[in-house]
């Protein structure tokens, strides 16, 4: 009774490895496929991400031009330079 049983897990093991050798290439190009395309939500993220940073940038450039202006502007009205 015992090779009985030993005979159907034995059965069983072979037939789950021949599953996954035959499904391995497929899960491997799936993978290649995620990895090399964008989805819409990420391509949303990335162009909101890159607008911030766009946004924020100016920002900065505009308070460093600020700054100069005020720094010029007080250099003229200081009578001691």
């Amino acid at each position: 009774m015992l090779p009985a049983a030993l005979a159907g897990c034995v059965a069983t093991a072979v037939a789950g490895a021949a599953v996954a050798v035959v499904k391995a290439p497929f899960q491997v190009a799936g993978a290649a496929v995620d990895g090399l395309t964008t989805s819409q939500e990420e391509a949303d993220r990335n162009a909101g991400k890159k607008a911030r940073k766009e946004r924020e940038a100016a920002e900065k450039a505009q308070k460093k031009a600020d700054k100069a202006a005020r720094k010029a502007a007080d250099q003229d009205r200081d009578p001691s330079d």
